[in-house]
């Protein structure tokens, strides 16, 4: 991408407010593959940019890497595509990008069409502070979520400090959190996600255990297997509840993405060296074990992913990595009134234009916000809306057109991927059968699945958000980020052992994530611009 040019450069932060806060062209929400894809090009054709990350580092749960305190030697050698992050992490430093990282969003206002106003708090001791993220502010300071997800606030006792950025334009890039199906045992310690083990890996270079089963669903499998085995863990078996085959149905889906099967093919072959088993169309629907999971139970599943009579066996181990694919994170864009759309497994992503723009005008989201589908699309989304948001802030042209045409060919061709991927590894209506009355499915509040299953048949829920008011489901720490999806398959489901989550929009929450009340009672004293309504029309160009 071209450099900025020099009129460009002197307003970097753009002009200042009445209040004396910048006004930036672009404030960009997340630092992972397709946010800093999105902040390194917008600012390198010369818009001031913020780029906003609740983590002390930029890279995103995919590019999660170890903080420069604990020296690792190759923090490359649990990522197959170091080199575009690293070169994505340098033009960022040599950027004039504000870099703020540390930083928890918690809601974004529109005071007008062209003016947006992203409200954050940080902690009281450095954390948050502007600067390149390589001097790791930020992780120490603030919790990890649980399963190794991003942190949701600042640790107990600490003081938040609220502040704000004000932007012309808005880019999500927000990324995703893992799905988990929950199973009798689930809660045992030793139990993570397979995600989540994947974070302890890249950046505390810690297994969750010395012999791990990884079940789910889901590509990703295949790379948690194979870091775990190359980091010395044994993995004695990699359970899929779904197949591979369905893939094949889609050759010439395929043959556009050799590079996805060229990786499958090095995570296949890596867990051949090590010798583990892979067993598809089978699930584990039991862990066992008293202060910690001693082994598990995998029964073989039938098409609908009932689990076949007199098929369990158990496993020995010390933990077990499980996941079942992705949800994208949605809350802000939601909050504010964007479109969603149904995906091919049953989440919701955003609705988005041809050229990344939500329903909402002048706010474009990229990434898994919009469709799980891997690094490589989020990172061609990210560009691909900058040069958009570049061309109408500045009325020019950023590039030619033959570039934005061949950049929106190969998202096309990774989103028809990516609904062949979801497609494949969906869950199957049959889940539920694991689930006895007593297992626990809102992990924060303790509540059962017979409580969720009483509160349909005999108080007459029918849907997620009632189940919710009379049971607790969802009231916790997590917001239902962990157990919406298995709540509303729940309450769907009755007597039929086919359920399947409906297509209500994903829930809209005024707080994207936890805030002090201290934090809220230091934010100015007039009130907020009220949240604008839904659109009621689609993205169009």
């Amino acid at each position: 991408m071209p450099g900025s040019t020099s009129e460009t450069t002197a307003a970097r932060k753009g002009p200042l407010e009445p209040d004396g806060l910048p006004l930036y062209d672009l404030a960009v929400l997340g630092a992972g593959p397709a946010g800093l894809a999105g902040a390194v090009t917008a600012a390198e054709l010369g818009l001031s940019v913020a780029l906003l990350d609740s983590a002390g580092r930029p890279g995103g749960q995919f590019y999660r890497h170890p903080a420069p305190a604990m020296r690792a030697a190759r923090p490359q050698a649990l990522h197959h595509d170091w080199p575009t992050f690293t070169d994505l992490r340098d033009r960022l430093a040599a950027s004039d990008a504000t870099r703020l990282f540390g930083h928890h969003v918690w809601t974004v206002t529109r005071e007008a069409e062209d003016h947006w106003t992203v409200h954050a708090v940080t902690g009281e001791d450095g954390t948050g502070e502007e600067g390149t993220g390589d001097e790791g502010t930020g992780d120490e300071n603030c919790t990890e979520g649980r399963n190794g997800e991003h942190g949701t606030g600042c640790a107990p006792g600490e003081e938040q400090r609220p502040m704000t950025v004000r932007s012309r334009a808005l880019l999500l890039a927000t990324g995703s959190y893992e799905r988990h199906l929950p199973f009798p045992g689930w809660t045992l310690p030793g139990v993570v996600g397979a995600g989540g083990a994947q974070a302890m890996l890249k950046s505390g270079l810690a297994l969750p255990g010395r012999r791990v089963v990884v079940a789910g669903s889901g590509p990703l499998l295949l790379a948690v297997a194979a870091s775990l085995t190359a980091a010395g863990a044994e993995v004695p078996e990699l359970i899929e509840a779904s197949g591979y085959l369905r893939y094949a149905r889609h050759p010439a889906v395929l043959a556009t993405q050799p590079h996805k099967l060229a990786e499958a093919a090095l995570h296949g072959a890596s867990l051949l060296r090590h010798k583990v088993r892979v067993r598809t169309r089978h699930a584990v629907t039991e862990a066992h074990g008293t202060d910690r999971v001693e082994a598990v139970t995998v029964s073989r599943l039938d098409r609908d992913w009932r689990p076949v009579p007199g098929t369990g066996r158990r496993i020995a181990c010390d933990a077990l990595a499980v996941g079942h694919g992705l949800i994208p994170q949605t809350d802000l864009a939601t909050t504010l009134g964007c479109m969603t759309r149904r995906t091919a497994d049953g989440t919701h992503a955003l609705a988005l234009s041809p050229l990344q723009e939500t329903s909402l005008r002048g706010l474009w989201a990229a990434g898994e916000t919009s469709g799980i589908g891997g690094a490589q699309k989020a990172i061609r989304e990210g560009e691909l809306a900058a040069l958009t948001i570049t061309a109408r802030l500045t009325g020019r042209r950023p590039a030619p057109l033959s570039h934005l045409r061949a950049l929106r060919r190969r998202r096309d061709r990774m989103n028809a991927f990516a609904d062949v991927m979801a497609t494949a590894h969906a869950p199957g209506p049959g889940w539920t059968r694991w689930l006895s009355d007593d297992t626990d499915v809102c992990r924060c509040e303790e509540v059962t699945a017979g409580r969720i299953r009483e509160a349909v048949t005999d108080y007459g829920a029918q849907d997620a958000r009632t189940v919710k008011l009379l049971t607790r489901a969802g009231m916790g720490w997590c917001q239902g980020r962990t157990c919406a999806w298995s709540t509303t398959c729940l309450t769907n489901s009755p007597p039929s052992p086919t359920p399947t989550p409906t297509s209500t929009p994903p829930d809209r929450r005024p707080l994207a994530t936890p805030v002090q009340l201290g934090a809220l009672a230091a934010l100015p004293e007039q009130p907020l611009p009220e949240t604008p309504p839904s659109e009621t029309s689609p993205p169009s160009d």
